[in-house]
Parts: structure tokens; sequence; C-alpha cells
């Protein structure tokens, strides 16, 4: 059994969302011009001896209707590709998870193959099936889990013909 570190008190400064969007950004333009060959592997944290693959996943705004893309890890469950709205277990959703459930219609890119999906959130059973695969791949999601209150929820991304 793993023992989880201490949350650590710099999750709390209002600097932290503005690194993830601009470190986002950053990775995101990489990405593209890469076909994912540079930031299509995480190896941050538990991703630095097991790198994680990652994909962009686009959202539209549900407020300002701007897309966005963000990198996400995710691993593939048969057809659908799986991802998590962990945010580094901070105490809110991710703005992208909320734009997701307004707008479930979307894009994602997995190396230079962009195409549409529909998300839904996992309901219990599939969240219960999925997260220890999820924990497998990226040992940190527990640790985020232990240092929210809220469920981090598994979003389950299935191709649309």
């Amino acid at each position: 059994m793993t023992t989880i570190p201490p949350r650590p008190p710099q999750l709390d400064s209002p600097v932290l969302p503005k690194i993830f969007k601009y470190t986002g950004r950053a990775q995101v333009w990489v990405y593209r011009r890469t076909g994912g060959r540079i930031g299509g592997k995480w190896r941050i944290g538990a991703g630095f001896r097991k790198p994680v693959p990652t994909l962009l996943l686009e959202h539209r705004g549900r407020k300002s209707g701007t897309v966005y893309t963000v990198p996400l890890l995710y691993i593939s469950d048969g057809a659908d590709t799986i991802v998590v709205a962990s945010q580094g277990g901070l105490p809110k959703h991710p703005q992208w998870y909320r734009n997701l459930c307004a707008g479930p219609d979307t894009h994602i890119q997995i190396g230079r193959d962009r195409f549409p999906v529909h998300a839904v959130t996992a309901d219990a059973q599939q969240r219960a099936r999925l997260w220890p695969r999820l924990v497998e791949a990226y040992a940190d999601f527990d640790t985020y889990q232990a240092w929210t209150e809220r469920e981090i929820p598994v979003v389950i991304l299935s191709p649309v013909s």
C-alpha cells in the first residue's frame, strides 16, 4: 500500500490555475506542431518513470462560445477514450469539464489524428471499473482524489461516426 503525500499548501494558491492555463497552452502549441511527438507523453509526477499518453481535448465555453483546447492524460477502453477531471486535486472541477457537461459533442486529437467524440461522465459502476486502470496508468490520480473532497469525475469520450 502506498502512502499519500500530504496536500501541498501551494494547491490553494490563486496562481496555480494560471500556471496550468499557460503551461497547457504551450503544450497544445507544441503538440499540434509535432503531431504529438513532443507533448504526447506526460512525464511529470508518477509519469516521470512511467510516461502516460496525452491527447488534446477541444471544448466550447458554455458562456463565451469560444473553443478551447487542453492537454489531458488518457487511457483507452475499447473504442472509448477515458480522461479524468482531476485538476491536480484542486477543490473545483476544471473549466473544461463544466464546458463538456454543457456541450458534450466535441473533438479530440491523438497524435496527428483528430476525430469527433461524445462525452459522458462515468456513472458509479463505470467509474469503479475504470478508476483502478486510470491509477495503474498514472498513480497520482489516487493522490489527487485524497487531496480533494469532491469526487473526481471520470469522462468517457465515445467516437461519433
